[in-house]
């Protein structure tokens, strides 16, 4: 069975412990992006990380983009957004049909 994991700061992820899905409190980029690699290899499904800590890892993040498994979604910590969830959409939107059709200006 496919889990889904929650890696950010402490504050942004202990909410989604109440809904069941695993969460990982991690205070560096260092340590989420190992935890990123583990989730990986632990057949997680969906992994979300909050944007303050993609930003840092966005390289390793890539890394999966091509792969089946884990979907890595970035979502807003208590910070607030830094728009990176919304850019990832936008990529793969774009990726997928060959233009952008959400945010033609």
């Amino acid at each position: 069975m496919y889990k889904i994991g929650v890696i950010g700061d402490k504050d942004s992820v202990l909410g989604f412990k109440a809904v069941g899905l695993s969460v990982f409190p991690v205070t560096r980029s260092q340590e989420a992006e190992e935890i990123l690699h583990k989730l990986a290899e632990e057949q997680y499904a969906v992994i979300y990380i909050t944007e303050q800590i993609a930003k840092d890892i966005i390289s390793s993040i890539d890394s999966y983009k091509d792969k089946r498994f884990p979907a890595i979604i970035p979502i807003p910590g208590n910070q607030g957004s830094l728009g990176i969830g919304m850019e990832c959409i936008k990529k793969s939107v774009e990726r997928a049909v060959g233009a952008d059709i959400l945010f033609k200006e």
